[in-house]
């Protein structure tokens, strides 16, 4: 990596601080999925994954040492039992490889747009291809095992069209509704997609984990995921030719837990982070009022349970805190 002496902006600092503890907390993940592996091709791709955490770990570490700049405590092999037993199915371990793309390719994405040092960019360049080609894999290899459902098809459209003008407030709002536009059915599609596999991941942590308090929390999360697949499965099947998201259960029966209380609530916590940015996504591209009624009442309950997720890890010690400038109000105080 080229050699700069120019310092790090808070961009460059805040995207490298995420990335490295978002990686360590992965890494736990797949190492344990790794211990119980079947699948070969399944395996093959874990394994990729782990090798690239690592390396992005490692980089994110060279950067922090040469800059003399705190390297994050993040999460590691004390955060995980790998003699605990499987928790979750080699499916599902595949279908964590392809939902995390998904997160994971935007995120890097963004940053690029973000960040201004060259070694700091190519670094994220990097970082993108390497998410790309895993997300790729993971989704051939889910197809060729009959293992994902493609979003809804529609006929083609014979022409463009535009928006006939609505004279009518109370029409718009209260009148009869328009179908669905494949804007808002692809959103709501994802939307269900990202439920249901969080739904699992939840389903999972709840069976394994002893600390009444982040039990009670991960059956409220437990609750909004059902809430949220049964809201968006309902307004697609108001158009006849589409239906949900199938749930497959892909949990075993262990009830010893491969994770540490505070990586759970992370865990958690960072997939609300996502929601929410996703769910405003959803809310942005919909025009239809009573989608964007559901996005925005859905929004503020996902915000509230990650409140409380925040408060919970704050309240344990366990929230690790972001890099922060200088208190220069304290300079003042006589």
């Amino acid at each position: 990596m080229e050699k700069s002496n120019i310092k790090l902006t808070t961009a460059e600092i805040a995207t490298l601080w995420k990335t490295y503890i978002q990686n360590t907390a992965v890494r736990c993940f797949y190492k344990h999925c790794l211990q119980y592996l079947q699948d070969e091709e399944i395996k093959s791709i874990i394994v990729e994954v782990v090798v690239l955490v690592e390396t992005i770990i490692g980089k994110v570490e060279t950067i922090f040492e040469k800059e003399n700049f705190p390297i994050p405590k993040g999460f590691s092999d004390k955060d995980i039992d790998l003699s605990a037993p499987a928790l979750y199915t080699d499916l599902f371990a595949l279908s964590f490889v392809y939902r995390g793309g998904q997160v994971i390719i935007p995120h890097y994405a963004n940053t690029l747009s973000r960040v201004t040092r060259i070694d700091i960019y190519n670094f994220f360049a990097e970082c993108l291809y390497s998410e790309t080609e895993l997300h790729k894999k993971s989704l051939n290899l889910m197809l060729s095992k009959g293992l994902y459902d493609r979003p809804p098809s529609i006929e083609y459209p014979q022409n463009v069209a535009f928006v006939e003008h609505q004279p009518s407030l109370i029409n718009t709002l209260l009148g009869e509704k328009r179908p669905l536009n494949t804007l808002e059915i692809t959103e709501l599609f994802v939307e269900i997609e990202r439920n249901a596999i969080g739904l699992i991941l939840l389903l999972g942590l709840i069976q394994v984990t002893k600390d009444k308090e982040v039990k009670d929390y991960l059956l409220k999360g437990k609750k909004l995921a059902e809430k949220q697949i049964d809201t968006f499965d309902k307004l697609l099947k108001e158009n006849d030719h589409f239906s949900g998201f199938p749930l497959t259960m892909e949990v075993t029966n262990s009830t010893t837990s491969p994770f540490s209380e505070r990586l759970i609530l992370f865990i958690i916590s960072s997939a609300n982070q996502i929601a929410v940015s996703a769910l405003g996504d959803a809310l942005a591209v919909s025009m239809r009022k009573d989608l964007t009624a559901h996005y925005s009442l859905i929004i503020a309950e996902v915000m509230k349970y990650g409140d409380e997720g925040l408060k919970l890890l704050i309240e344990r010690g366990w929230m690790e805190q972001p890099p922060q400038p200088i208190d220069r109000n304290d300079f003042y105080k006589s």
